[in-house]
């Protein structure tokens, strides 16, 4: 008998050596492709971060001077609390309205082509979607302004005003990603057990108390991803500013992600935008740390 269990004990953990050795081969492409794609270019990225380059001779090191400029630069700190203020808007946007469609589409209706459509702004091309909406919001032959003007308003410049154009652009990025997160919150409410809203029926508890005590703890994990990629893919704003505003007006919507760009390609200063490209990544590493940590994003109430 001693004899037989050793045995088994031995066949199994060839055959887990083997699983093993089988899941390394189908993961080394995944980790083949970070190393390139992605750990590669974050390592010269640093290095570069520290040196003088402008694309056309050898980088010549400076330590940290890039750093030191970066401290005292005004566009610097003028893009992040400009690329903050986007960010608030268009996470909020794209967090209540996908709330708002996920508990229509959980509690009304679940059609298969509801939730297809809703997929079709995401889908669309940053680039284009850019290019459909600055015609749409023209101060001139703009459809929105064509609505104001019939109902006896004034022309609004909604991507030539300061005041307008940051709230404009966060509102076509919202319009274009609330379907996706609207679909992720529906997937984390579809794995809350009927059996729990049936007990809150029978407390007599209404819709919007459920809501907010029952379904939004259950979904925390799911919620807090949506969060985290809101404010990730927020901070990576790019086409939509150099299709419609280029920056302007006044640095209004000058984005971190787009002065990164001018000081590269347009100032060539590729060894000043790896530094600022670095402090955003430090940027963003901290606040999804703190956001997961906050929502506790580990656990869940249904366990």
């Amino acid at each position: 008998m001693t004899l037989a269990k050793s045995a088994t004990r031995a066949r199994a953990r060839r055959r887990g050596h083997g699983d093993g050795r089988t899941a390394l081969g189908f993961l080394a492409p995944v980790f083949l492709g970070f190393a390139v794609f992605y750990l590669y270019p974050a390592v010269r990225g640093a290095w570069y971060s520290l040196t003088d380059w402008n694309l056309l001779s050898e980088p010549r090191f400076v330590g940290l001077d890039n750093y030191a400029t970066l401290v005292g630069d005004p566009l610097f700190w003028n893009s992040l609390k400009v690329t903050a203020y986007y960010v608030v808007l268009t996470v909020g946007m794209q967090i209540l309205g996908g709330l708002l469609l996920a508990a229509l589409l959980h509690r009304l209706t679940r059609s298969l082509v509801l939730r297809s459509l809703l997929l079709v702004p995401w889908l669309v091309p940053s680039v284009t979607t850019a290019l459909l909406w600055m015609w749409l919001l023209d101060a001139n032959l703009g459809f929105f302004n064509h609505l104001l003007t019939a109902a006896g308003l004034d022309n609004q410049g909604f991507l030539t005003s300061p005041d307008l154009a940051l709230p404009s652009v966060a509102t076509i990025n919202a319009w274009s990603g609330t379907g996706y997160t609207a679909l992720l919150l529906y997937a984390g409410m579809l794995l809350v057990p009927p059996q729990i809203y049936e007990a809150a029926a029978i407390d007599g508890t209404g819709e919007v108390r459920t809501f907010l005590s029952v379904t939004l703890p259950l979904i925390r994990p799911i919620l807090a991803f949506a969060l985290v990629v809101s404010l990730i893919s927020s901070f990576q704003l790019f086409d939509t500013v150099a299709v419609t505003t280029k920056g302007g007006p006044v640095n209004a919507t000058r984005v971190i992600y787009f002065y990164i760009y001018e000081q590269a390609f347009t100032h060539f200063k590729m060894g000043y935008a790896s530094a600022l490209a670095l402090s955003l990544v430090l940027v963003l590493g901290a606040l999804t740390f703190v956001q997961m940590r906050l929502l506790r994003a580990s656990t869940s109430d249904l366990t």
